[in-house]
């Protein structure tokens, strides 16, 4: 991990750079992938698999059978450890159910919200490198109590033409069984067109690398919507003399393992910290399985050693990460100050890995500076929010007048006239009744 010390503020925009390929040249992959699947169907799912996961796929669909099969090839100490976190998402999301208020806004005039499931929901799950199954719990749990028609499931076969059999098992245990063998852009692109064996849907969630992220935001141009970028994972650390540096590297290394294009950054105001965490890397490294992947990763990614926790929060803030942990003695004082984070993780016993997994939080959360703007998954990401308001006869005299004036300022006439028009009406109705 590259060092840099004090930066002054004009570099921050250059220093917080994600290390990420050139959009336009990944565009340019992926929309001919997305032009083929809309014209080609099964036909080009079945060739890009063959291309890419490297496995000629007969039947896209997977069937009960192999669903029923994967329960089996599960460790049953893990599908303990799943059904604790199933629980946990479930408390956390059920909770966010709104009700229905309805405000009289002024005697007569009756305005409330609803929420509606969408009916079509897509869940992309990454299976590549690192086959997802989490990703499975916190997708398709708020999706089914959100109350959504029609839930389907995409994600890339194995060079067997198999799905990892805990993301069977978990899909099952939520109540989806419809999953399809198929990954990357075309995965994308099937849910957003439909082919013959997978159906359109409204809305696709789900992160994934640099290409199922630009095949998400491609195809909101025809129409589908999605639930916000999320690229390659990342994290940062704020972290101070309290912090325990083996703890910190540990942090780091849990990202860094996602992939090559992951990034972690870690920020203090300790000039010991740096050189202790650098050391308890390294000797965390030589035991991890994904050890190539996490070096690359930390090529990626800086320590910064600023002069106070006011400019880190500061920098912090203007980073947005997608994880940010606080290992501070005051964490929860500095995560109030926190305005720009996907997910927050306070206190040195906190590690960002619970609440990918189990804690309850939703771990689908915005990458790439996008936490300025996008907030994480979560049940409210299930629904579309309808408005009806009532008015009564008493309400429209109320309320009527105002928004004459303001058509007709606005030299909208027709606006005033349905107005108008009523009443009118009303007056004429209230003269019979006393003849």
């Amino acid at each position: 991990m590259e060092l840099i010390k004090f930066p002054p503020k004009e570099d921050w925009n250059k220093l917080l750079e994600r290390p990420v390929m050139n959009f336009e040249e990944i565009e340019d992959r992926v929309k001919p992938i997305l032009t083929r699947v809309a014209e080609e169907g099964d036909k080009a799912l079945k060739a890009f698999t063959a291309t890419y996961d490297k496995v000629e796929i007969e039947e896209l669909l997977v069937s009960k059978y192999e669903i029923k099969e994967a329960e089996k090839k599960v460790d049953k100490d893990l599908q303990t450890a799943i059904k604790i976190a199933k629980s946990n998402i479930e408390k956390f999301h059920v909770v966010q159910k709104e009700l229905v208020r309805k405000v009289e806004t002024m005697p007569g005039v009756t305005c409330w919200r609803k929420s509606i499931p969408i009916d079509k929901v897509g869940l992309y799950i990454p299976g590549g490198t690192a086959p997802l199954f989490s990703t499975v719990l916190m997708l398709g749990i708020p999706a089914v109590l959100a109350g959504c028609k029609e839930v389907i499931l995409c994600t890339p076969p194995d060079k067997n033409g198999e799905i990892h059999p805990a993301i069977l098992y978990t899909a099952s245990l939520i109540g989806i069984d419809k999953i399809f063998k198929v990954g990357g852009a075309q995965g994308v692109a099937a849910m957003a067109f439909g082919t013959e064996s997978v159906p359109k849907v409204n809305k696709i969630f789900g992160p994934g690398n640099q290409y199922v992220t630009a095949a998400k935001q491609l195809v909101t141009k025809t129409g589908v919507a999605i639930d916000m970028p999320a690229g390659p994972s990342e994290v940062a650390v704020i972290a101070d003399a309290s912090a325990n540096p083996d703890f910190i590297a540990s942090d780091l290394l849990s990202q860094a393992e996602h992939g090559v294009d992951s990034q972690v950054l870690l920020v203090t105001n300790d000039k010991k910290l740096p050189k202790k965490v650098v050391k308890s890397l390294n000797e965390q490294l030589e035991d991890l399985p994904r050890k190539e992947f996490a070096i690359k990763a930390l090529e990626n990614s800086k320590t910064i050693l600023m002069k106070d926790m006011e400019g880190i929060l500061e920098l912090i803030n203007q980073y947005a990460p997608e994880h940010l942990i606080i290992s501070t003695e005051n964490a929860e004082e500095l995560g109030e100050q926190i305005t720009n984070a996907g997910s927050v993780f306070l206190g040195h016993l906190t590690p960002e890995s619970v609440g990918d997994y189990a804690s309850g939080t939703n771990h689908t959360l915005p990458t790439n500076g996008y936490a300025n703007v996008y907030s994480g998954v979560s049940l409210d990401s299930f629904f579309k929010k309808v408005t009806f308001q009532k008015i009564t006869e008493k309400g429209l005299e109320n309320i009527g007048k105002a928004v004459e004036l303001m058509a007709e300022a606005e030299s909208l006439h027709a606006h005033k006239n349905a107005v108008t028009l009523r009443l009118k009406k009303i007056k004429e109705d209230k003269i019979k009744d006393k003849i």
